[in-house]
């Protein structure tokens, strides 16, 4: 039974979708302004894990993970983020290109990010300024049914007329009028309103017509207009990352449930900060590290994604070369693992002719620990045991190559949920097999000469061989050791 921790109810609950074996999710995508770092990775990977778990237990999964390419303003720090410039045109004269070339490339730098960290693609990807319509619509329902207002052609949600505002991130409007830092706008009934709509200001490049004025919408509004799009008025699970929570997703409720008169989201799932060496990531202390950073030093991007599984999502990540050399060996002793299953099927030596149970034992395992609102830390010292579990069975000669093919067999499944490319999960190519058997013929052979040049060969082609009192073993070469 899968159980997830529901930001909104601040507890775990019971998995169970709006309709029998399918799941729609929504994930906040990037903001194609500028290039995504390594605390942007790990809250899209957040996304990606519990996809992946949802497909390996039976459900259908439709993700929808959208495109902000207009309306997020840069003083997003101030409490509704109505603000300051908007972020791509910022981006835009910085680069002096026009936004739509910044969005276009930032867009495929993100999804490029996503490959190499093989995040499984989204069904779709929307891209907000496709979706001024859609936007319109809603803002014309809300300011109908006097949940929102205009003037001098802004338009402004007013949070006073609905009365579960706060609720997901504990910001009421009693803690908004204590302590929150709001900021005055001139055409706004109350500071803690947030913006729909903007009236554009002359010479603004990103602008549409409105029943109010030419504008563009505010940052929340897109999402709401994507998600009743492409899921309907109530989707399954949100993701995102908590510095999401407020203002962006407690707007997306309030104007969302306002129009629709339904519950927006069942369950809201939140990854906490990455920090960096104990503090948190700057450029001014050259901290905002990039994948192409992580790559400089060496290390590959599963190794990142190898640290980031090795943290409960909902867990604060202090991000470290030390943390992330730890997180290399540890994916590189499942590398040696996996090569070694690969190596006991390819000489098809049986060490015992009947089976064990332990394939099952341990999918039970890694299956009570992501069902505990997705432990893949647990899960991976499930793995842990379950490698060190199978060494101790080829020392004792009670390992077969019947157990080894269950035992990738379970593997697979597995990694279907973690998501690692291995240098040995790749079948090993059919030339090395083809090599190897040709030595382990010269070895009975007792040509030993021969034997040699072929594990030469072997290496040169980037396996290495290594003859234990247990039999052979094969493995890829790790450039890093």
């Amino acid at each position: 039974m899968l159980t997830l921790y529901n930001t909104f109810s601040k507890t775990k609950e019971e998995f169970v979708s709006l309709n029998p074996g399918k799941v729609g999710m929504y994930s906040c995508g990037p903001t194609v302004y500028g290039f995504v770092h390594i605390g942007n990775i790990r809250a899209y990977l957040l996304s990606d894990v519990v996809r992946r778990y949802l497909e390996y237990i039976g459900y259908e999964v439709r993700l929808i993970k959208n495109i902000t390419d207009v309306g997020h303003l840069t003083d997003d720090d101030v409490a509704q983020g109505d603000s300051g410039e908007d972020k791509m045109l910022k981006a835009a004269n910085r680069e002096k290109k026009s936004p739509e070339e910044i969005a276009k490339f930032y867009e495929a730098y993100f999804k490029n990010i996503e490959k190499e960290i093989n995040i499984l693609p989204a069904q779709y990807f929307p891209r907000a300024t496709a979706h001024i319509p859609q936007m319109i619509k809603i803002i014309e329902g809300l300011v109908e049914k006097d949940y929102a207002y205009e003037k001098n052609g802004n338009v402004f949600f007013d949070v006073t007329k609905f009365a579960d505002y706060g609720k997901l991130s504990g910001n009421t409007l009693e803690n908004l009028k204590v302590g929150a830092r709001l900021e005055e706008h001139p055409d706004k009934k109350n500071p803690w309103d947030f913006a729909l709509w903007l009236k554009a200001p002359d010479g603004h490049f990103m602008k549409w017509p409105s029943p109010w004025s030419v504008g563009y919408p505010g940052w929340h509004i897109e999402c709401s207009a994507m998600s009743t799009e492409y899921l309907g008025n109530t989707i399954d699970i949100h993701t995102g990352a908590e510095d999401n929570i407020f203002p962006h997703h407690e707007a997306e409720i309030a104007q969302t449930q306002c129009y629709t008169n339904t519950k927006f989201v069942k369950y809201w799932l939140h990854v906490r900060h990455l920090l960096v060496d104990g503090q948190k990531m700057a450029k001014s202390k050259g901290t905002m590290y990039r994948l192409e950073d992580i790559k400089e030093q060496g290390y590959s991007p599963m190794d990142l994604r190898m640290l980031f599984l090795s943290s409960h999502y909902r867990s604060r990540l202090d991000f470290s070369f030390e943390s992330l050399q730890q997180a290399h060996k540890n994916l590189q002793r499942i590398n040696d693992f996996v090569l070694t299953l690969e190596t006991f099927v390819l000489q098809e030596t049986n060490l015992k002719n009947e089976t064990s149970s332990i394939a099952e034992d341990y999918r039970e395992k890694f299956e009570a620990a992501m069902d505990d609102d997705l432990n893949t830390p647990l899960a991976l010292s499930v793995t842990y045991e379950l490698i060190t579990q199978i060494n101790k069975q080829i020392d004792e000669k009670t390992f077969s190559a019947n157990d080894a093919k269950k035992i990738l067999t379970l593997w697979k499944k597995i990694n279907h949920v973690f998501g690692f490319i291995l240098a040995g999960q790749a079948e090993i190519p059919e030339e090395i097999k083809e090599l190897i058997r040709e030595r382990e013929a010269a070895r009975a052979g007792k040509d030993f000469q021969k034997s040699d040049d072929l594990r030469a060969l072997i290496e040169k082609k980037g396996f290495i061989l290594e003859d234990t009192k247990d039999g052979m073993k094969v493995k890829q070469a790790d450039s890093r050791n």
